[in-house]
């Protein structure tokens, strides 16, 4: 049976760059972000999800149906596994590994963790500057939308850096900025880590750009291996609300997170301070974090659950 291995990162980290080259070894498949395991299993968890059945009742009632198996919820995950697996070896086609790289799984991480005990995880980070300046020009086209990205750049990498346990072996951590500098090398780390031959590897694969949820931005902007994006963010970034957004976001992601990661808050600190201050862009930045934040408010918590919510695994109580 195909083996599953997730790669975990935030929107915008270069995964479908690692992504490709992970699936260059013939013993490696993929597809774009299949996406399977978020709504099954939000059926477990009451807040982030708005549907027309109601879905915090339909979790009370798959709560109440796993009480009555003979495993509990032990059976159902255990069935959930099942299901998924036979998904990833229909989609593998013979090969040893399926590679799951769906970003918002930083949702779910660690029911993904708990889901496939002897699974295969590997952590891509990116400098959180930087993926927010790809969000901006890959999903705005230039534009403010940091507000509508919440998800992942707050919730999101409090996820990962708490999944990501040094100790673990079944844990590999990446950097984007050193994939970049010496791509063969960290590709040597990951197949060494999968149990792989990496001379049997044939460069980048096309497999991941099948489908519509492939990255057209990132492929069409940069076909190959490029260190252009490492600076990229500073220009994106250099406005006056951008500037102090920035700021704000490393302060909240703080030292010990981001040393995490991987990254040094002063150093990153001295270079948002160096930042230009231009007041390009700022009405319609002004205008768009508004209306943003209205709308955040208004949706309410159905879509943006708190942490808390999350690791609780738990909402407001009631009925849809």
């Amino acid at each position: 049976m195909t083996e599953p291995v997730f790669l975990f990162s935030l929107p915008r980290s270069g995964s479908t760059l690692v992504q490709r080259l992970i699936a260059g070894h013939p013993e490696v498949a993929t597809t774009s972000e299949p996406w399977v395991l978020l709504p099954l299993l939000y059926t477990m968890r009451r807040p982030g999800a708005f549907t027309e059945y109601g879905h915090r009742t339909a979790v009370r009632a798959i709560d109440d149906f796993t009480g009555q198996l003979r495993g509990g919820r032990d059976e159902y995950l255990f069935e959930m596994r099942e299901f998924v697996e036979a998904l990833y070896s229909a989609a593998g086609n013979g090969e040893r590994y399926f590679l799951d790289k769906t970003p918002r799984y930083h949702l779910v991480i660690h029911e993904i963790m708990e889901l496939f005990p002897d699974g295969k995880f590997i952590f891509l980070w990116r400098q959180p500057l930087a993926v927010a300046a790809s969000i901006i020009e890959s999903f705005g086209r230039g534009r403010w939308n940091l507000d509508r990205y919440a998800v992942d750049l707050e919730d999101g990498l409090e996820h990962l850096v708490a999944a990501a346990r040094p100790n673990d072996p079944r844990c590999l951590t990446l950097r984007y900025e050193d994939v970049v500098a010496d791509s063969e090398g960290e590709l040597q780390k990951v197949f060494a880590f999968l149990g792989l031959d990496p001379a049997e590897a044939g460069g980048m694969s096309d497999d991941a750009l099948r489908g519509r949820m492939r990255d057209r931005v990132g492929v069409d902007t940069y076909p190959t291996v490029s260190a252009e994006p490492l600076s990229k963010w500073q220009q994106t970034m250099g406005t006056t609300l951008r500037r102090r957004w920035c700021r704000r976001y490393l302060e909240r992601l703080g030292p010990v997170r981001l040393q995490a990661m991987g990254y040094d808050y002063d150093e990153l600190a001295r270079q948002v301070a160096a930042l230009p201050l231009r007041p390009r862009r700022l009405a319609s930045d002004v205008a768009r974090h508004a209306y943003w934040s209205i709308h955040r408010s208004a949706t309410g918590r159905f879509m943006y659950p708190t942490a808390s919510e999350i690791r609780r695994g738990r909402g407001r109580e009631g009925t849809d």
